[in-house]
């Protein structure tokens, strides 16, 4: 049996790893490479297979793609005027959040010198930084599918002043975002302090593009975060997810994601790491060349430009590193073990790094798929036998996953088991009760359940403390049960990690989830040497 349009086995389809659909994908779709347009873009671009799911809620990115195939014509020959306005802005931190700041942004069309300029007062941007465009063609399926060319544009921001508001406006030769015309294109940011007493950053993943993702981006901006996290999924431009071969792909979500969050992402750092469903084989055989072109991200992990959601940052007290978690997953092997040992010897590195720094006080690790969770995915066994031993020994702080879009909440583990019971409001030591992890993956997507029978408990709803019958994935991609006691928060709706984190003689992170309404559902507290 074929995959409808593929031409390959769908037994052998579903045992591709990304860099063999990649292989696959260039030889076939080469041949048939069609006029390139700015917009133009139906349902599952990719793959001339299944489409994959459409996030309910979503505005269709047909409607987009067509309004700028229509425009390309009229404007191809005016790219460097000031109807090719920039759109979709989002940041990131560099290395060094105190002194490093990337900017990115898309046009619709190819532009020449592209440019930020940014100064210490939205009336006199007097600093003018060189920016690059990265482009990404994605090919379409002679009669089926249109191609689509994007554009992103990208600055590196370094010598920045620590603890410094800056405004800046993003542009190209004849769009001047500093003349009066064009105000509206100022955006602002801060960098970290040296040593902030207080701050809070944000946190969730698979999120999409929907009205609840967007509702979610209101309730989060209200937080007045430092910086958000991202724990991949980011916007279901490949729906299915799977890592096979069939995955649907339309890359004009990527437009509908990068406007919708732009009302945060201009002026709050997004980081982002890996999800299964950001697997894009295309692009490079790792599957991540739509992430290098579409993000500027720290470059200190493994290595950029096969690994790019694998980095790590220091804000104040409180150190953050990222995870590719497609590279241990067993649930989803497609891309299981393409750093060849690589990322789990740096993480291990990093986090002996990170302790032996005074001035760090607390690590947070976040990537997709779950160490510990009862959801539709349940646990990635992978990730457990490849980092768990590394958490425990380098006495990780906080572990956030999203993948399960749920809020689930364990309490403190220690060895695979409850090291400390962690309930609602309640205070733990990870050098003593073991760590605490977070599945944050309400950010938007269609919302998921626990299993048969296992109810929600949550702050003003809890139950009854109860086992739990859960499973997670062996190295064969089957499922081994497994009855768990560390299921302490479970909650069924949209929502996000919100955590104020204090420095001084008491240093603490008081971890507290958000339902989309702004309701707290949970909080508890993290203390060293309590």
């Amino acid at each position: 049996m074929e995959t409808p349009d593929c031409g390959i086995p769908a037994d052998l389809a579903r045992r591709m790893s990304m860099a063999e659909q990649h292989e696959y994908l260039r030889t076939k779709l080469s041949r048939r490479r069609t006029l390139v347009t700015a917009g133009a873009v139906a349902g599952g671009l990719l793959t001339g297979c299944s489409s994959g799911d459409v996030p309910r809620g979503a505005v269709s990115p047909t409607a987009l793609s067509a309004s700028a195939s229509a425009s390309t014509s009229a404007s191809a020959s005016r790219v460097n005027g000031s109807a090719v306005a920039p759109f979709g802005r989002h940041l990131a931190f560099g290395a060094d959040p105190k002194t490093q700041m990337r900017i990115s942004w898309q046009v619709p069309l190819a532009v020449r010198k592209p440019y930020v300029r940014i100064g210490t007062r939205p009336d006199e941007l007097s600093r003018k930084i060189d920016a690059e465009i990265r482009d990404l063609h994605t090919p379409g399926v002679s009669g089926v599918r249109l191609a689509l060319d994007q554009f992103y544009g990208h600055a590196a921001l370094d010598g920045l002043l620590p603890g410094t508001t800056y405004y800046y406006g993003v542009g190209h030769d004849g769009f001047d975002p500093a003349a009066p015309a064009h105000r509206s294109t100022i955006g602002s940011f801060r960098t970290a302090p040296s040593a902030p007493e207080r701050f809070v950053f944000t946190a969730f993943g698979d999120q999409g593009v929907s009205r609840a993702a967007a509702a979610n981006d209101h309730v989060l901006l209200r937080q007045k975060p430092a910086f958000h996290l991202h724990a991949g999924d980011l916007c279901y431009a490949d729906g299915t997810g799977h890592g096979e071969k069939s995955d649907g792909y339309d890359p004009g979500y990527w437009d509908l994601f990068l406007k919708q969050n732009e009302q945060v992402a201009r002026s709050v750092p997004w980081m982002v790491t890996t999800g299964n469903h950001d697997m894009e084989a295309w692009y490079s055989p790792e599957g991540y060349g739509g992430q290098l072109a579409r993000w500027s991200l720290p470059d200190n992990g493994v290595d950029p430009r096969t690994a790019p959601g694998v980095y790590a940052f220091t804000y104040g007290n409180v150190a953050c590193v990222a995870l590719d978690a497609n590279d241990v997953s067993y649930e989803i092997p497609a891309n299981l073990g393409h750093t060849g040992g690589k990322q789990t010897a740096w993480l291990d590195a990093k986090l002996a790094a990170l302790r032996a720094d005074p001035s760090v006080d607390f690590v947070v690790v976040f990537f997709h798929h779950c160490a510990f969770s009862t959801s539709s995915h349940a646990s990635d066994g992978g990730v457990r036998e490849e980092w768990l031993p590394l958490f425990a020994k380098h006495q990780v702080d906080l572990v956030i996953n999203g993948h399960n879009h749920v809020y689930e909440r364990t309490d403190a583990i220690r060895n695979g088991e409850v090291g400390r019971p962690v309930p609602i409001g309640a205070s733990t030591d990870p050098t003593r009760d073991g760590i605490v992890y977070v599945t944050a993956g309400g950010g938007g997507r269609d919302l998921y359940g626990f299993p048969v029978g296992v109810k929600e408990s949550y702050e003003g709803h809890v139950k009854d403390r109860e086992s739990v019958e859960s499973f997670q994935w062996t190295k064969a991609q089957q499922p081994r049960k497994e009855t768990v006691e560390w299921s302490r928060v479970r909650y069924r709706g949209f929502s996000f990690l919100s955590v104020e984190a204090q420095s001084g003689t008491r240093p603490k992170l008081t971890v507290s989830a958000l339902a989309q309404s702004g309701e707290r559902i949970d909080h508890f507290e993290v203390r060293r040497g309590a």
